[in-house]
């Protein structure tokens, strides 16, 4: 994460690790506790922010005329009417399998391939986009499938009891293939969602630590937060279409959701739009943004003090 202030002590601004070593990274972590930050963090932001994205699950899933649209009040007050507020959490255990162990490859992956594409240049922005896309490719690959569960459990009337009979259920009736079916259209959406997303968080973190320098070292976590929430926000808005398609190939066949002859992006957008027009490729766009700027402040905020964390106990161990 670059910083153009040098109060606030930045990782890429610390001495580099030796050639060829893997082990500790630029800024005096281990590798496995960039995995342990990476994974808090993931675990610390899906939990809060939970509730939310079964509100924008149902909205994205319904297909007319079995289930027609509904706006995010309606979706609330039908979950709690229905099945109460647990019913906000269906599916949690699925996503607390996938977002630990994903979230633990995403900035594990990101830490060094920023350290190496970067070339000791703290604010280079090509090399914090690419090092993101590079962290999404590999973290998508472990979070899909448990992703695909979680967004089946998430649904109105789901016909699976819990995670051991989704996963049953789907590998029976329909392959292994079935949790991978949305992976394309979920690394072509993150990709240009990640690229907006660290590019506007580097810019707002670097344009409040300038405003403030003197200070930006004690509000280090709201700096964080706040550029955090900033780039989630509209890297949310931006990518919200291709959230819809993932949704849709996600819970293909459930709950009167539509099935698709294949994963084609273009099937997918076609029939949406046929069905509900352009407007249906931005349903749920309302909950996306409510949950993904809280969650990247609380990410990026955990992350941040877990890696502080790991740093002062670093310190404390080389001293003693």
């Amino acid at each position: 994460m670059a910083d153009a202030s040098p109060k606030f002590r930045p990782p890429d601004l610390l001495p580099p690790a030796p050639a060829g070593e893997l082990s500790v990274s630029h800024d005096g972590l281990d590798f496995w506790q960039f995995m342990v930050a990476g994974s808090v963090a993931g675990v610390v932001e899906h939990t809060a922010m939970f509730p939310v994205d079964t509100l924008k699950t149902r909205m994205q899933a319904g297909s007319p005329p079995c289930q027609p649209p509904v706006g995010l009040r309606q979706a609330l007050r039908s979950v709690l009417r229905l099945e109460g507020p647990l019913g906000l959490y269906r599916g949690l255990g699925a996503m607390g399998l996938g977002a630990g162990p994903a979230h633990a490859v995403y900035f594990s992956v990101y830490e060094i391939s920023k350290e190496f594409l970067s070339q000791g240049n703290p604010n280079n922005s090509v090399a914090h986009a690419s090092s993101g896309v590079l962290a999404t490719v590999a973290s998508d690959a472990v979070f899909t499938p448990m992703d695909t569960v979680k967004q089946r459990l998430q649904l109105k009337s789901s016909p699976y009891k819990g995670v051991a009979d989704c996963v049953g259920k789907v590998l029976r009736e329909e392959g292994f293939g079935a949790f991978y079916a949305s992976y394309r259209t979920t690394v072509l959406m993150n990709a240009p969602y990640t690229a907006v997303h660290f590019a506007t968080y580097e810019a707002v973190k670097r344009g409040l630590t300038e405003v403030s320098p003197d200070s930006a070292n004690d509000e280090r976590l709201v700096v964080h937060a706040t550029a955090g929430a900033a780039a989630g926000a509209l890297a949310a808005a931006v990518t919200t279409p291709l959230d819809v398609v993932k949704t849709q190939l996600q819970c293909q066949g459930v709950c009167g959701c539509d099935r698709f002859s294949s994963s084609s992006i273009r099937e997918v957008v076609r029939t949406i739009v046929r069905r509900d027009g352009y407007v249906g490729l931005l349903r749920g766009w309302k909950p996306r943004m409510l949950f993904h700027a809280p969650a990247a402040a609380i990410c990026w905020s955990t992350y941040e003090a877990s890696k502080s964390f790991f740093q002062g106990f670093n310190d404390r161990k080389r001293l003693s």
